[in-house]
């Protein structure tokens, strides 16, 4: 990509760059759009939900494969005039009123807004064959896919305090549910009364490896005693970690999340970062959002980030016209017309006539 790839046609700087182009980023680029911001979005082609088959939760799309519904998402902005290119970018910087976005390979877009929306990376637990199968038949959110594995052999994976609210939860969509202790420690008494009321069995040791069978479906762990235990889907708890390490020159990094659960960009409600002229919005600031709540928090901050340019459009026209009408230039040309030569404060006497005689 070279340095100039990423400009308008028209040479203007672009109204807003959106960093990521999942649900949250086309879904602001969308909003964007429809209101005649030029936009520019730049993603890297990495969707967190790449793995899993379908994405759930979405009225009207419920069940549409991941990739075919970016693909329609980069139709949609397409269609309002907004601009889609490959790249990773590798920092975004100040230059005087705008923002400069760089690329690994050498792209370079200057905007007046920048919109974060490059989401977050699963960090899975260190168990043989389970990252080969995320997404799949390991799983971790009941919400996107419980349904799929109701009434089968589901095992949870301890590996934390959530590993008991994993299992209550999914113990609502079928009554065969085990507790793999691994290495998330013993549960509370309360826990232990909640597991044994519900008929949840908990397994002792660390799982080693997962087992699959001819039919390429999971079909149990295997423990470091060497004992297996048939199952049919496994839950775990990742650690999320969003991404957001080339904003550093702008002083923003991902922060502990208040439940330990990973690390997130921390934004004000509607997205502002608190650093002038930069948003974000779905998972990289909202570890937990499923694709329905991050597409509308892309939309809740392109509304933010439209409001926001308003005034500076405003600001600009004001000035612009104060310039206008009460400006030197201006000035000396309602001078020139009123006074003539008494503009520079001069009274020259009047000319005498000639005589004509007569």
């Amino acid at each position: 990509m070279s340095e100039n790839t990423l400009v308008q046609a028209n040479g203007r700087v672009w109204d807003v760059v959106v960093v990521g182009g999942g649900a949250a980023g086309l879904s602001a680029a969308l909003t964007l759009g429809r209101v005649r911001r030029s936009v520019l979005v730049i993603d890297a082609g990495e969707p967190r939900n790449a793995p899993a088959s379908a994405a759930h939760g979405l009225l009207s799309r419920d069940g549409i494969a991941p990739l075919e519904l970016l693909r329609l998402g980069r139709e949609e902005v397409a269609s309002y005039g907004g601009r889609i290119e490959s790249g990773r970018v590798s920092g975004v910087r100040r230059e005087g009123a705008h923002l400069v976005v760089t690329t690994e390979d050498g792209g370079r877009a200057v905007a007046r807004r920048v919109l974060v929306t490059t989401g977050l990376v699963d960090e899975l637990p260190d168990v043989a064959g389970l990252a080969e199968r995320w997404g799949r038949d390991v799983l971790h959110c009941p919400y996107c896919h419980g349904w799929e594995v109701r009434d089968a052999a589901v095992g949870v994976l301890a590996t934390g305090p959530a590993a008991v609210h994993q299992a209550l939860m999914f113990r609502q969509l079928t009554s065969h549910v085990m507790l793999f202790a691994h290495t998330g420690g013993d549960p509370t008494e309360e826990q232990w009364e909640q597991l044994a009321a519900l008929g949840v069995d908990v397994v002792d040791g660390e799982v080693l490896s997962l087992e699959v069978d001819d039919r390429d479906r999971l079909s149990g762990v295997r423990l470091a005693s060497g004992r297996s235990v048939p199952v049919d889907a496994l839950v775990v708890a990742p650690r999320f970690v969003a991404r957001a390490g080339f904003l550093a020159e702008l002083g923003l990094a991902a922060t502990e999340h208040a439940m330990g659960v990973g690390l997130q960009l921390v934004a004000e409600p509607g997205g502002f970062t608190g650093v002038e002229g930069v948003w974000a919005a779905g998972n990289v600031t909202d570890l937990m959002a499923n694709v329905a709540v991050a597409a509308a928090s892309g939309i809740q901050a392109a509304v933010a980030i439209n409001t926001d340019l308003l005034g500076a459009d405003a600001k600009a026209a004001v000035a612009a016209r104060a310039d206008g009408v009460f400006g030197a230039a201006t000035e000396a040309e309602v001078s020139r017309r009123a006074l003539g030569d008494r503009r520079h404060g001069l009274d020259f006497p009047p000319r005498p006539r000639p005589d004509t005689g007569g």
